[in-house]
């Protein structure tokens, strides 16, 4: 690639980045100043000490928990370029079976942040609008019209996924740098005014002011600093759409702007404690009062913009954690859609209508920012605690020294301990809310994952082997009416010369199903993200075949397309015999028809298992019927598939002999 093209293409990367990457951190100086003076009495009880020792925490907790944790140390445990809590996992799963239960909780929590964000960050920008002098007496005064334009632009910004952002997703770099832009420009004019908020770098104020007389909060006001940081889970987590150097090089210039608008608010406000000239105002926001008066009003609309920005970044990326963890069994298949060609897009409905509403409810609940920002906060420390222990043993399995990795995982579980203590306050302003969504889905996971347990552990897989004879057999007795030129049943053993014994009573017993060729197709999902690979047991024939197809976690699982791939190859190499077709409108077609065998999972009445697994069975079960079908996740031609249910292979009750009266 040519100098002058490579260097437009990392500028463009770079440019995507500030775009896609940096939303939700981005967008916090909309309301954590404001948190601080709120949760603190307001603008009449602010100090100069209380104010700088905030900001000091605010700098350090952005340096150490972002800077260093996820950008310096989380980034390089990157697989094959993806990040995120469940891509960390796929990493370490193997080390340690228990590891599951982290990345479950770590998972659920950020989901449940990603409903909180858009509540959060979309209404703190509409609010903006009551800065605004103009509009002092005009309908803004009203919070119920504030929330009803709050939604508006939250429907319309879940509206909008069906369609995708392809087009729009263009704007969103530049958009973004002119907000960032934006921020900094108006800091470094406030900081002039004071200088002096400089010696907040100096992480003593922050210590101090933990226990200065100035902070009713005491440590709790940790909570309310740590929204400063909120984004840091998702910037690694959409590390997979930008790669780790656009990061690393686009962090540093997003990092001053942040910090100096929070020097500038910081200015903004000791300027008038000094003056004495705000006590009597309530619920001001420094972020927009450090702007001049004429330029509110495009303040509100570029922060507006970029809360939308923010939310669609939280809800792509909730649309590739909930694949992600289908792909690892922690969640039941949704219809996943892919509205642009865009790399990595994709649209749940479901998770969409989900997310929605939820959102809806928290801005009806919670009615403004500030209430909001009480239940903020407090999944994302536990999403970071879980990450933690991942990245523990990340380090270990990288052969890195061991007292460093235990001082470096140690230093940030206590830091995250002690967030995670103060968010805790928030339980009961709150963040209940938060807890209560990320408990539901994870208890989804866990009947989820269970369930496959049960059924992997329980179920009866048989040799192939065993039955190859009668298969063959069959296939060539003319007497029996051909069901299909090939029959496809889908396999959940990873073993090549197993099969669930349920595909074998579905072919043999009753009225037997004969084919030209029988394909028993397993998918196993690889820590690869984008793996397409396939291997193939033949058992000695040319019509039985089990077939393994490697599908990377982020692969979508198109089993018709890869199986009549791998068929027309077979043919082209002579491995399988020419399937004639005597009808047909492709007269050149060499390769016959497909008839897909769906199982449907059935619990015996009789299945001798303990109550809490056939009621995790049951479960599980009933949700099969509410998701999405094989048939639209696997991509299978309607016309070509046959539903059958067929019971569970479980060790059954002995029943007592029937005998002759």
């Amino acid at each position: 690639m040519p100098q002058n093209k490579r260097s437009n293409w990392q500028f463009g990367l770079m440019l995507v980045a500030i775009g896609i990457v940096y939303g939700d951190i981005g967008t916090s100086p909309l309301y954590v100043m404001k948190a601080v003076v709120e949760t603190n009495g307001g603008m009449k009880a602010m100090t100069e000490d209380y104010i700088i020792g905030c900001l000091s925490l605010v700098i350090w907790t952005i340096t150490l928990l972002t800077t260093v944790k996820y950008v310096l140390i989380a980034m390089q445990a990157d697989n094959h370029g993806e990040g995120g809590i469940f891509s960390l996992y796929t990493l370490v799963r193997k080390r340690r079976r228990w590891l599951i239960v982290p990345a479950i909780i770590g998972g659920a929590a950020l989901l449940a942040d990603g409903v909180l964000t858009p509540a959060v960050t979309v209404t703190a920008a509409v609010e903006g609008m009551q800065e605004i002098p103009a509009l002092k007496n005009s309908f803004v005064t009203h919070q119920t019209n504030i929330l009803i334009v709050v939604i508006s632009v939250i429907s319309l910004i879940f509206f909008a996924q069906r369609f995708g952002t392809g087009s729009i997703g263009k704007i969103f770099g530049p958009f973004m740098l002119i907000w960032f832009s934006m921020m900094g420009l108006f800091g470094v004019i406030q900081l002039a005014t004071d200088l002096s908020v400089l010696r907040a770098i100096n992480p003593l104020y922050g210590i101090r002011v933990l226990f200065d007389d100035s902070n009713k909060m005491g440590l709790l006001i940790l909570g309310t600093v740590f929204l400063s940081t909120t984004g840091a889970e998702a910037l690694y987590s959409d590390m997979g759409h930008v790669g780790k150097h656009a990061i690393f090089k686009t962090w540093p210039f997003v990092k001053l702007m942040l910090l100096l608008s929070y020097f500038g608010q910081s200015a903004w406000i000791i300027g008038h404690i000094k003056k004495q000239d705000m006590l009597g105002n309530h619920e001001l926001n420094p972020f927009f009062q450090v702007m001049p008066e004429s330029f509110i009003v495009f303040g509100v609309i570029i922060a507006t913009g970029a809360a939308i920005i923010a939310s669609q970044a939280l809800i792509s990326g909730s649309f590739t954690l909930v694949s992600e963890a289908i792909h690892l069994r922690l969640l039941p298949k949704l219809d996943i859609k892919y509205p642009s060609t865009m790399k990595g897009q994709m649209y749940i409905p479901a998770v969409t209508f989900c997310i929605w509403i939820l959102c809806i409810m928290v801005v009806l609940y919670f009615k403004t920012s500030v209430n909001m920002e009480a239940a903020y906060g407090l999944s994302i420390t536990v999403t970071m605690l879980m990450s933690t222990i991942l990245i523990y043993h990340y380090l270990s399995m990288k052969k890195i020294d061991k007292g460093l990795t235990i001082i470096i995982t140690g230093f940030f579980l206590i830091l995250e301990s002690a967030f995670l203590f103060s968010s805790l306050a928030k339980f009961m302003h709150g963040g209940y809310i938060a807890v209560l969504i990320s408990v539901a889905v994870i208890a989804l996971m866990i009947v989820w994952y269970k369930g496959y347990k049960i059924k992997d552990k329980r179920t009866f897989d048989v040799n192939i082997d065993l039955y190859v004879n009668q298969l063959t057999a069959l296939s060539a007795d003319t007497a029996v009416p051909k069901y299909a030129a090939n029959l496809v049943y889908l396999s959940t053993t990873n073993d090549m010369k197993m099969i669930e014994k349920q595909a074998l009573k579905s072919i043999l017993d009753g009225r037997p199903k004969r084919a030209d060729v029988y394909w028993f197709v397993n998918v196993k999902v690889s820590d690869k993200p984008y793996q397409v690979n396939y291997q193939i047991e033949d058992f000695g024939t040319k019509n039985i075949f089990k077939v393994q197809l490697v599908l990377g976690f982020r692969i979508h699982q198109n089993i018709n397309l890869y199986i009549k791939q791998i068929a027309a190859h077979m043919l082209k190499e002579g491995i399988i015999h020419e399937q004639s077709r005597r009808y047909g409108t492709n007269p050149t077609r060499i390769i016959g028809d497909f008839a897909y065998i769906l199982l449907m999972d059935q619990l015996p009445i009789d299945a001798s298992i303990a109550w809490y697994d056939r009621l995790i069975m049951q479960i599980k079960i009933f949700l099969k019927k509410y998701t999405a079908s094989p048939t639209k996740w696997f991509e299978l031609p309607a016309n070509e598939v046959v539903y059958e249910s067929i019971p569970i292979s479980l060790p059954a009750h002995k029943a007592p002999y029937i005998k002759p009266l």
